[in-house]
C-alpha cells in the first residue's frame, strides 16, 4: 500500500474565506461574551469596600451583573 492510497500525506484542505469567517467571528464573539460573563460574576462577588474603590455602588453592580451574556 502506498501513501497515497492511505490518505495520511494528503495535504490540509483549504477552506474558502467565506466559510472561515463567520466561523471565526461566531468564536469570537463567543469567547468575549465568556469573558464579560466571568467578569459580571466576579463583579457580583466583591464586597462593599472592594467595590467603593471602584467608585461603584451596589446597586450599579447588581445592575451590571445581571445584564444576560449577549449584552456586551
Amino acid at each position: 500500500m502506498t501513501k497515497a492510497t492511505t490518505g495520511c500525506c494528503e495535504p490540509p484542505v483549504h477552506r474558502p474565506a467565506t466559510f472561515t469567517a463567520p466561523l471565526t467571528r461566531a468564536f469570537r464573539w463567543l469567547r468575549e461574551a465568556y469573558r464579560v460573563s466571568c467578569q459580571r460574576r466576579a463583579l457580583l462577588a466583591l464586597d462593599a469596600a472592594m467595590l467603593k474603590d471602584l467608585g461603584l455602588s451596589r446597586v450599579d453592580a447588581l445592575q451590571e451583573g445581571h445584564k444576560p451574556f449577549w449584552r456586551l
